[in-house]
């Protein structure tokens, strides 16, 4: 628990991001290359109801290799109006001793990239084509 109380004090902005269900989580943003290069990196736990939100200027091919993440992730590509183009659900989770040829990495297009604990695609029902609602758009 202290990881996630760490996580979110740490300077980031965080927002709300709301599911088509009404369920709503707290996201850190990560809008710097820095801040992008570090993710998750090292987290031990991330409550449900909180995520990160990774923030790029235009929609690309978003490249996500999992090195030193350490909990299992579903991973929410979105375009710039808040729709999912892609969910990546339980990529599994990393060491610093996993050998870099076993590191997962995920890819599509998106100009956000939402990382939630693993399981939340299947437990709101979220598929591509649907919205997420956030203060960014």
């Amino acid at each position: 628990m202290l990881a996630s109380s760490l996580l979110f004090a740490c300077n980031y902005q965080t927002v709300p991001v709301q599911f088509p269900d009404g369920f709503r989580l707290r996201a850190r943003v990560a809008d710097t290359q820095e801040k992008t290069e570090k993710g998750l990196m090292f987290v031990k736990h991330l409550p449900e109801d909180e995520g990160m939100l990774f923030v790029f200027d235009q929609e690309a091919e978003r490249f996500f290799w999992m090195k030193n993440t350490f909990i299992d992730l579903d991973i929410f590509f979105l375009s710039p109006e808040g729709t999912i183009n892609q969910i990546f659900d339980h990529v599994p989770h990393t060491y610093t001793y996993t050998p870099t040829a076993d590191i997962p990495v995920v890819s599509a297009q998106a100009q956000y990239v939402l990382e939630t604990p693993a399981g939340t695609a299947r437990r709101h029902q979220l598929k591509a084509g649907d919205k997420l609602l956030f203060p960014l758009l």
